[in-house]
Parts: structure tokens; sequence; C-alpha cells
């Protein structure tokens, strides 16, 4: 591919490393990447140097230059790897206003496991699901990566979080997060929660619903089982739930999360690193289900 043109306005940031997603399966598998815009490069995740020497976190979130506000309602925004190349690659060109400082105590791979799903699940839990220290959240499908996130971002915040996850090794993660207790998918909780944290899907819905306290809170950012869930109306309606959607995060509560991680010292868990000639490993591990964490790219000499 060529070398990254920046129009007006943009910047190329040299990347040191670069985290997977879901997000570029889904464009593997043709979901929101149209065949005209191939080849494209993939991802939307990256930590490197500005042009002037600094270490920077990329936000992925591509909004119109005149937009104002929030970044993520622009009915044009678009995320990187979508339009754009994305950032599985030595050097990659974004807006400048899209870069936020890395702090020292962070390794370029640990910041660059926050832009997507570390600021998904901190929009999730904190701006779409209103959540305060003490409350009772329950995290669906505590092996991925929002999920994951989820959890830890809960916990530091205060949170009496509870998790689900079909397997074993997944629920002990779930623990070792910071989960005060984990369940088998669909089992009865002890008590009612106060938000779920949704991003399985069908296989989850109804536990879900059936899960929240009246006036509770659940909060959908994704559907990795399926995207036809069950109505559940009855519930939703006699019980006054919200039903809330949300999308990746904005730039300031990026710059949020980046500060409450290095201040609580929450950290990414990172399963595997693999070089970028070796992205395509880490992909299939990620759809084969087989982490217990992110995957992390290493572009160049990683710090």
């Amino acid at each position: 591919m060529p070398e990254p043109d920046p129009p007006e306005g943009w910047v190329v940031v040299e990347v040191r490393a670069a985290a997977l997603n879901h997000h570029d399966v889904w464009s593997l598998r043709g979901t929101g990447l149209s065949e005209e815009r191939v080849p494209m490069i993939l991802g939307c995740d990256a930590a490197g140097f500005d042009p002037d020497g600094n270490e920077v976190i990329v936000h992925c979130v591509v909004s119109s230059p005149e937009w104002r506000g929030d970044e993520t309602l622009d009915p044009a925004m678009s995320l990187l790897s979508e339009r754009h190349p994305g950032t599985l690659a030595e050097r990659v060109a974004v807006p400048a206003r899209n870069l936020v400082p890395k702090p020292a105590a962070l390794s370029f791979e640990q910041a660059a496991c926050l832009p997507t799903a570390w600021l998904t699940a901190y929009r999730m839990l904190f701006t779409r699901g209103r959540l305060e220290p003490g409350q009772t959240v329950l995290v669906q499908g505590a092996g991925g990566g929002v999920a994951s996130a989820a959890i830890a971002l809960g916990r530091a915040a205060g949170l009496r979080v509870w998790a689900t996850s079909r397997e074993q090794r997944k629920r002990e993660l779930a623990t070792e997060l910071g989960a005060a207790a984990v369940f088998e998918p669909g089992a009865r909780l002890p008590e009612r929660v106060d938000a779920v944290m949704e991003t399985v899907g069908e296989a989850t819905w109804r536990h879900s619903v059936r899960s929240l306290k009246p006036g509770g809170r659940l909060v959908v950012a994704g559907g990795t089982s399926g995207l036809q869930p069950p109505a559940e109306l009855p519930h939703i309606f006699f019980r006054q739930l919200d039903v809330l959607g949300s999308t990746m995060g904005t730039l300031e509560e990026l710059r949020q999360l980046v500060a409450m991680v290095e201040e609580t010292g929450v950290r990414p868990r990172i399963d595997r690193t693999v070089p970028l000639a070796e992205t395509a490993n880490g992909i299939e591990a990620m759809v084969a289900g087989e982490l217990l964490g992110k995957v992390v790219v290493r572009v160049g000499e990683v710090a």
C-alpha cells in the first residue's frame, strides 16, 4: 500500500502497537466494508508517535470536520478502516484532533487496547449506563474484549460486578479481573441488578432483560451470538426498563478513560502479542474464541 497522504488537518502517526477487535472480523466478512473500498488496511486501535515525536493514542472515530458535539452521533461518522486506511500498518493518517497523549505509565501495547474495546466499555458503563459506585452491574459474555474491559473498569469504579460465561476458564478470568460473582449463562441471580452490559445478543438477551430491577438499564453494544433477540416486550414495559444502544465513544470519553486507567492502575489484559506479519494468526485466535484478553500487534520496537 502507498505511504499515507494526509489531507489538511490530518497527520501521520508512526505506529508502535495496534490491537485487534471483532470489528476487524466483521470487516473481513464484508460487514461495513463494501467491495468498492477494498483493498483496505484494517485496524482501529493504535498507539505510537506523532510527527513531533510525542507518544500518542489514536481515537479511531472519524467525524465530519464541521461536526460539533458527540462524534458518535454524526450521521457521517466512520471508524478507521471503514473509509480511511486503518492502523495495522507502520504508519497511519488520522485527524490531528484525534490524538490523545499517552501517559508514560502505559506501555504502547497497553495503550493500544484502549480506543475501541475499553472505550466502548467505558461509555456503556458510565455515559449510557449511568452507573455509580455501589450499584450492581451484570456483564454478559465475560471472555469478550468489551466485556472483560467492563469488568475491570467497573471494579475500579467501585461497582459490584457480576459476570457470565459458558466456559469455566473465562469465569475464572472474570474473577481475576474483579467480578464479585460469576455465573453460567441463564443462571438465576441472587437479586436483580441495576444495569446489564450486553454484547452477546440472541443467546443472552432473555436473561439480560429478566435480570434487571424495575427501571433498570440494558446497554447494548453488539451481538456476537446473533442480532435477532427475542423482544421480551412485557418485561420491558411493565418494569419500565431502558434499552440503550451504545457505540464506541467520544474523544473526551477517551481522555477520561486514559485518566482513569492512569489514576486507578487498572490495565488491559493482553492474551498475546504478535508481529505485524502474523496478524492473521491473532485474528484466527479471536475467531476461535481462544483468547483471555486482547491481541496486540507489534509494529517496530514496542516499549
